[in-house]
């Protein structure tokens, strides 16, 4: 009679699983996550000129090349974007637009840069089979 007791108390325990810090880690992990996603900056920053352009069609997410004012080259392929220099966007461009050829290709190019930068990235665009390249601005504001 005393050895049945004892199992019963032995299975009771194992049937209690405590789940209560389980959550609490969870919810911290919710809340430091919707902290830092807006902070992650995912682009280069660059001030963009203004004008009233609409919108490109939405045919996925666009290659963006950014030209700084020094005239420094960035490509954004989705991950954090790379320094590259002409001949490095010119191989990389290909390859990816050889794998899909429908992909659009946008350039933004900091307001004080000079124009000799942008149509420079645009010419190596151009090299790199690009067919189309759109131009990216903020829109003005009122």
């Amino acid at each position: 009679m005393s050895d049945q007791l004892v199992i019963r108390r032995r299975r009771k325990r194992m049937s209690e699983i405590n789940v209560v810090p389980y959550i609490d880690v969870m919810l911290v992990l919710l809340i430091i996550f919707m902290v830092t996603a807006p902070l992650m900056n995912l682009g280069v920053e660059v001030e963009l000129p203004t004008g009233q352009a609409g919108p490109l069609s939405d045919r996925g997410d666009p290659l963006m090349v950014t030209v700084l004012a020094s005239g420094d080259l960035y490509l954004d392929t989705g991950d954090a974007p790379e320094l590259v220099d002409g001949e490095t966007l010119v191989e990389t461009v290909s390859a990816i637009v050889a794998r899909n050829p429908e992909l659009q290709v946008t350039v933004s190019g900091d307001r004080h840069t000079d124009y000799q930068h942008i149509y420079g990235a645009m010419v190596l665009l151009q090299r790199a089979g690009v067919p189309a390249v759109g131009l990216v601005g903020d829109p003005e504001e009122d």
